[in-house]
């Protein structure tokens, strides 16, 4: 039996000016259980599409489920069923790593018992541990964008939209973040992942979708990709240049 998409986007339009819009009649849907790559140049409308979801752009056109529901119909509930990590870590200067970690399960409403098993473990794999008490302000930006996503993780939302999360990341930080990716899917939460570093994500993603000047131009399964962009059994990185390099 087919599942309902935890995140469903028809016909959607817009951008910051309604004479120029950004995104031209975007279409995408992600499954429960799925990991799904948003590839796209700089430009392309990756983020502006990422800020549409969240909730902090209002479509010119079409409509956007997350859940089956709409965010005008229940802002609470759209929201709550959403768990964002930005490109740049955004925390607050005078809170510590744990304080960043209470916040978050409180805005969530996390149990108690949720909280600190979850807290033990993202402690662990992002080997934060002896960082739970430092200050933010202290940190490194690497070490910042762990706390980001611990507190992503922490919340347990049914979507998570995750805007390029290796920036700063050292190389077990990477991993660390893919391997928990992993557990997520496996737990039946959904992501919608964008990210420039195609070679990384080519094995975890099940499904891509390629945006090219606001347009979706490919998606599918790599297979799938491949066909549309007539390269069989090439890496992802040289499907994508093959789509977009001759596109104006």
């Amino acid at each position: 039996m087919q599942k309902n998409p935890v995140l469903q986007i028809s016909g959607l339009t817009g951008g910051y000016s309604a004479k120029r819009p950004v995104l031209h009649d975007i279409s995408l849907d992600v499954q429960p259980g799925e990991m799904i790559g948003l590839i796209g140049l700089n430009g392309a409308g990756k983020s502006t599409t990422m800020k549409h979801i969240l909730g902090l752009m209002t479509p010119q056109r079409g409509e956007i489920r997350v859940n089956g529901r709409m965010r005008e119909e229940n802002p609470e509930q759209y929201q709550g069923a959403i768990a964002f990590v930005p490109e740049a870590p955004e925390l607050y200067p005078e809170l510590t790593v744990m304080e960043h970690l209470e916040f978050t399960a409180r805005a969530y409403g996390v149990s108690e018992a949720d909280f600190q098993s979850r807290t033990e473990h993202l402690l662990d794999l992002f080997r934060m541990r002896d960082k739970s008490g430092s200050l933010s302000i202290h940190l490194s930006k690497g070490m910042r964008q762990k706390v980001m996503i611990m507190c992503a993780f922490l919340a347990g939302p049914p979507l998570y939209i995750i805007d390029e999360p290796f920036l700063g990341l050292d190389p077990l930080g990477i991993r660390s973040l893919l391997d928990f990716m992993l557990e997520i899917k496996r737990s039946g939460s959904s992501i919608l992942l964008s990210s420039h570093i195609l070679s990384t994500i080519e094995n975890y993603c099940d499904r891509f979708i390629v945006l090219h000047q606001g347009v979706v131009i490919a998606q599918g399964t790599l297979d799938e990709v491949r066909e549309q962009a007539g390269k069989p059994g090439i890496p992802l990185e040289d499907v994508f240049y093959s789509l977009v390099q001759d596109r104006k």
